[in-house]
């Protein structure tokens, strides 16, 4: 194994940046894009805090001379014209989106508003230093530069299109003005498996809950200890919740509900969970008990850690439940509110609601317990709901919201997408299928996939382009343990220049 760490400078986070992207691009292959995608990586691109990667974005394109605009929201689309004697093949528009899901695990001291990701090669995959490595939708939107930035390269007139925001509700998508593209195919490079050929997805809602709870005051002599769930394998909500990998907000509300049936003790903070599109890693609660009860707790805790490892081992075989001592909070939740909170989690609905009767082995709709926090009376809950079906969409919303309705807490919902229905018989998905066939020698799987990628959204701004989605082998995503296939890459690499020569 050869490992690069990127460390930060005292004050410049970009000090050293060439030599540390040179030492990482020695144990890559030579294709151009990589190097894209190590500079992308170099560059702070959070979702909703793009400033940065827009300008490098925009300095790219304009120290090449191509054509730029920017619309309202902040998509960027740059214009490259087609080679000489391509004129007459149709535009082809490039996609991939800039943001990025920022994770990372609670021991690593990192900041993501100003460090560059730390990389290194692991044996034939790309991994990062306890955070996500940005390969979503990092190596798809470093393809496009790439693509761009040759000037030997014969294509079509390209259309490249740099979307904001799809990682927290695909506001950029949703922002596309009609007619400002021109192309006739889209190719969407956000999919994570090099085998497949995406045509459809599902759609999505977040539903948030807000309320605030009666607090009372800590009793004197109590002792405070934190309960924490850890070491959980997490992933992507859509392409990872078919997996049965533990959710660490439903743990830690199981063994509460646990702990409230057999000793007495008092809630005073929860924070679990990170992002909306995340399955949830860690949990932790504060709670207060009397100094008598500790053996107790003790032994419930270490007998419900068993429990849950023995359930999660083929899954999340690190799981741990840590107990550890605390300063005393001052407010603690009332008991008859602290019980039904905990119910309510404990009822709500996580993981696989549906699965598709139409496709096999599809997930149809699905829920995930992404973020909850309660501290000084007052609750947060963060949940994404995905469904192809609209009508189950909102049904699985209802069912999350239902516990928590019944606390009297507020209940909204934002960021809905719909799905991208599939074209299956359409020009694109036969030429790139056959395609596929003769380049990789294997059949690919053509398919609709339970994650939200932009095409449905993008396709009422460009009715008619055929549109089509792919990407190169990519693991656990939204997630530190997010890792690159590079010899996948590699090949999805030379699978798009084959493409773009092709395609008529």
């Amino acid at each position: 194994m050869m490992e690069v760490i990127w460390k930060e400078g005292p004050k410049d986070p970009t000090c050293g940046l060439e030599k540390k992207l040179d030492m990482l691009l020695q144990s890559l292959p030579n294709s151009p894009y990589w190097k894209f995608f190590l500079a992308l990586n170099a560059v702070p691109r959070a979702s909703k805090k793009e400033e940065a990667i827009r300008q490098h974005i925009i300095a790219f394109a304009q120290e090449r001379a191509l054509d730029w605009e920017e619309d309202a929201v902040g998509n960027i689309l740059i214009r490259k014209p087609a080679s000489q004697g391509w004129e007459d093949r149709p535009v082809i528009a490039l996609q991939g989106h800039r943001d990025m899901v920022h994770q990372k695990n609670a021991d690593v001291p990192f900041d993501f508003d100003k460090q560059g990701i730390e990389m290194f090669v692991d044996r034939e995959w790309l991994r990062a230093k306890g955070t996500t490595l940005g390969a979503d939708n990092g190596l798809g939107v470093a393809a496009i530069l790439a693509i761009l930035d040759d000037a030997e390269l014969s294509h079509p007139a390209l259309e490249a299109l740099f979307t904001i925001d799809e990682e927290t509700g695909m506001t950029g998508a949703k922002g596309l003005q009609p007619g400002w593209l021109k192309a006739k195919y889209l190719l969407n490079l956000d999919t994570e498996e090099e085998d497949e050929i995406t045509i459809g997805c599902a759609g999505g809602i977040d539903t948030l809950i807000d309320h605030h709870l009666e607090v009372v005051s800590s009793q004197d002599g109590h002792k405070a200890m934190k309960i924490s769930v850890k070491g959980l394998f997490g992933g992507h909500s859509g392409t990872d919740i078919h997996t049965g990998r533990a959710n660490a907000n439903k743990l830690l509300f199981r063994l509460l509900n646990q702990l409230q049936n057999q000793l007495a003790f008092s809630l005073a903070e929860v924070d679990g969970g990170g992002l909306r599109n995340a399955i949830p890693r860690e949990a932790s609660a504060i709670i207060t008990l009397a100094p008598a009860d500790l053996e107790a707790l003790m032994g419930l805790v270490a007998n419900w850690e068993s429990t849950f490892q023995q359930e999660y081992a083929a899954t999340d075989p690190n799981l741990i439940v840590k107990l550890s001592e605390v300063s005393m909070p001052q407010m603690v939740l009332e008991a008859i509110g602290q019980r039904r909170l905990i119910l309510a989690v404990e009822s709500c609905f996580n993981g696989i609601f549906r699965m598709s009767p139409e496709v096999d082995d599809l997930v149809e709709t699905s829920s995930n317990l992404a973020r909850i926090v309660f501290k000084d009376g007052v609750l947060n809950v963060q949940s994404l709901q995905r469904s192809s079906r609209e009508s189950a969409k909102m049904d699985v919303s209802e069912v999350v919201a239902a516990p928590f309705e019944m606390l009297g807490a507020m209940v909204r919902r934002e960021g809905s997408y719909p799905g991208w229905t599939p074209d299956p018989h359409s020009h694109l998905v036969a030429h790139i299928a056959q395609l596929h066939r003769e380049v990789f020698q294997r059949e690919p799987k053509v398919l609709a996939c339970h994650a939200g990628l932009e095409c449905g959204l993008i396709g009422k701004a460009m009715p008619m382009a055929e549109m089509i989605s792919f990407g190169p082998t990519i693991r656990n995503a939204h997630s530190p343990d997010e890792c690159a296939h590079i010899p996948a890459a590699e090949r999805v690499w030379q699978f798009l220049l084959k493409v773009l020569e092709t395609l008529k």
